[in-house]
């Protein structure tokens, strides 16, 4: 297993490497770093994962087109995405995930997407619906998405 994290380029230079995009809820302070326990489970596949929460975010960048940083991490985010084969889906009971919710939108008919929605998210019935409309594989708790990743990758 390899990772790439921001802002590392995703370079696709073997035709035979699928990519796993880990989105989901990162509110720093009020989300938990499941992208770390889905790493340490995945290890033993061959899939490449590409996880978008930055060892040294900085809170100072302006959410603006205008910012470099933040321009960079999100077109890196919008790139990962488009060249990921998988993309599971996390929504942290603690947080709002607004860019989440976006994502689940934005590929909702892709055939891409896992999705895991805790009890106590916010929308939960909205992304439950969603699922349900889309057929999207939709758990409950981020071990039942473990075990259902390793069964699918």
């Amino acid at each position: 297993m390899k990772i790439i994290r921001p802002p590392r380029a995703v370079v696709l230079s073997d035709p035979s490497e699928r990519f796993l995009f880990l989105a989901g809820s990162i509110e720093m302070g009020k989300a938990e770093t499941w992208q770390t326990k889905v790493e340490e489970e995945l290890i033993t596949t061959s899939w490449t994962i590409l996880n978008p929460r930055r060892d040294t975010w900085d809170p100072s960048w302006k959410q603006t087109v205008d910012d470099p940083q933040f321009s960079g991490q999100v077109n890196w985010e919008l790139d990962a995405l488009s060249v990921a084969h998988k993309i599971f889906v996390y929504f942290s009971p603690n947080t709002k995930s607004p860019i989440t919710l976006l994502e689940l939108g934005l590929y909702a008919k892709s055939g891409k997407l896992l999705v895991c929605c805790p009890d106590g998210f916010w929308r939960r019935g909205n992304v439950q619906i969603v699922c349900k409309r889309y057929s999207i594989p939709f758990v409950n708790t981020l071990q039942e998405a473990i075990i259902l990743l390793k069964e699918t990758l």
